[in-house]
């Protein structure tokens, strides 16, 4: 089936007439507000689908998985994952889209995207055209080193722990391990949890908030975007592009949300129905 039939025989998110949507708090706002293929974490299972229809309508080659839930006890169903593959082949870049969301009580939003993309042998980039692509859509990293690009956002902003990258200190930083000065800066002096190790384990786990909510409530930024160049032959070129967007702030208030609103419907539905009677 192809994505496009996939997608629009999907039914629209429903809920029961006593839940209204509430919108969970975000990282991200205004100009910074980072999207990967226009899918941010202000994006809901619906206008996530029309980007999916849209970038890769026509393609019959893909895989699909959709994942629906029920909210609750109720017939309220939702989409709570979209991803897409395309095989890489000897000619052909590989790639894979997935995003995962909050129930409809919290806006069904987007609170985890990722991008993997395997480049074709005689299509992968330079290192230094990625990361002039990378820095000119997002702005200048927070730290860079084994790998990655990484950006961390704290209250409204990118942080920053001191070095201005610019696109050739970050191209001669980027295989490098990450510098430890920095990221004794970058933690501080709390105890919190490294957002750079969250959102690493973040990849590997299942994406369910149950899943990835303790380490998000424990993480010391409210978001984070990583962006990971695998190399590639020769070295100086990229093999394998990871992007990846946690909200952690929005994961956090939409479990929240999402919580007090299976509450408030628990306990309501188990009050008695039964009336006084005449006396």
């Amino acid at each position: 089936m192809s994505l496009v039939l996939g997608l629009a025989s999907l039914p629209a998110a429903s809920l029961a007439d006593d839940i209204k949507p509430k919108a969970p708090e975000t990282a991200f706002s205004g100009k910074l507000r980072p999207d990967i293929l226009g899918i941010s974490t202000e994006s809901n299972a619906e206008s996530a689908r029309a980007i999916f229809d849209s970038l890769f309508k026509g393609r019959t080659d893909t895989k699909t998985d959709i994942q629906q839930q029920k909210f609750g006890n109720g017939s309220a169903s939702y989409v709570a994952a979209l991803s897409f593959s395309l095989p890489a082949g000897s000619k052909q870049n590989g790639e894979m889209l997935s995003t995962s969301f909050s129930s409809p009580a919290s806006a069904n939003r987007a609170y985890f995207v990722a991008r993997n993309l395997t480049f074709a042998q005689d299509q992968q980039p330079s290192k230094a055209d990625m990361i002039k692509e990378v820095m000119g859509k997002y702005g200048v990293p927070t730290i860079v080193g084994d790998q990655h690009l990484y950006y961390i956002y704290r209250k409204g902003s990118i942080m920053s722990v001191g070095g201005k990258y610019k696109e050739a200190t970050a191209l001669e930083a980027i295989d490098k391990p990450l510098d430890p000065r920095a990221a004794v800066k970058l933690n501080g002096d709390t105890v919190r949890g490294s957002c750079v190790a969250v959102v690493k384990r973040a990849q590997t786990k299942a994406k369910e908030p149950s899943a990835m909510l303790a380490e998000a409530k424990g993480a010391n930024c409210d978001g984070v975007l990583s962006v990971q160049f695998v190399p590639g032959t020769p070295a100086d070129r990229v093999g394998i592009a990871q992007f990846t967007l946690l909200d952690v702030k929005q994961l956090v208030s939409a479990a929240a949300i999402d919580s007090a609103a299976l509450a408030g419907g628990s306990s309501e539905g188990s009050m008695p129905k039964g009336s006084a009677p005449k006396l």
